[in-house]
């Protein structure tokens, strides 16, 4: 009998596990419904794929005896179990990074020299929430239009004036480090499913901030937003992966 389809499913099953060893950090004899279930707090994937795994965990015993040091099988699982299995691998062994996703182009920002004024007329051009605020090249921090309005009705309400104020008041004067907390850093090497994580994770997060190596100071590469979903999902389509 061709067992084709088994060996093909025990490879797959084989680097999921490694991967799962690798994501819980566990001792080598750790059960692997156990794995999994420790493993959907520290990946989405494994969040997603949870029942098919813990499936393909019974079903990997069903086709393979132990014979000694040698694997013999005794099954065949059918087409369609082999696909998903080896889908589940590629998503979770090598998924798409988010730099592959989006081009790194032209990102909207403002300068840390230039008075307010240059941000909010920035706000206006871009129609984004977030700007970037460059200081001599690295990334200072960040300015969004919550921010912005909360500042001009602080001045306001002082019966202040507010034309003066954005004319006269640099952006990086008036960044503010607690800002921060509505934004996520990730590297280059971030995955697709490591922004969906993020957003998943901080439910007011503004945007999420892609640098080379993940920290502020360095030149962002990326700024993506919740409305960045649908084009990341056309990401994993064209890549042959489910979509969210």
């Amino acid at each position: 009998m061709d067992y084709g389809n088994a060996a093909r499913f025990l490879k797959s099953y084989n680097k999921i596990e490694s991967q799962l060893k690798l994501l819980y950090n566990e001792r080598p004899t750790q059960n692997f419904t156990d794995l999994v279930r420790r493993c959907t707090d520290r990946n989405l994937t494994v969040r997603r794929y949870e029942n098919e795994l813990v499936d393909y965990g019974k079903l990997r015993n069903a086709i393979v005896h132990r014979t000694g040091t040698e694997e013999l099988f005794i099954a065949n699982p059918s087409d369609e179990v082999v696909e998903n299995i080896e889908f589940i691998e590629r998503q979770l062994c090598d998924p798409p990074r988010i730099t592959d996703a989006f081009k790194v182009k032209s990102l909207a920002k403002v300068f840390a020299d230039k008075p307010l004024l240059t941000a909010a007329e920035e706000f206006a051009a871009t129609k984004k929430k977030s700007l970037v605020v460059y200081d001599h090249g690295k990334t200072a921090g960040v300015l969004n239009t919550y921010y912005l309005l909360h500042l001009l009705a602080e001045r306001a309400a002082r019966g202040e004036n507010v034309t003066e104020f954005l004319q006269n008041t640099l952006c990086g004067d008036v960044l503010d480090e607690r800002q921060l907390a509505h934004y996520e850093f990730l590297s280059g090497e971030a995955t697709v499913f490591d922004v969906f994580a993020a957003f998943e994770e901080k439910k007011d997060l503004y945007a999420v901030i892609v640098t080379e190596n993940g920290r502020l100071g360095e030149k962002a590469l990326l700024v993506l937003t919740p409305s960045d979903f649908p084009a990341i999902n056309r990401c994993l389509e064209a890549c042959a992966a489910k979509s969210f």
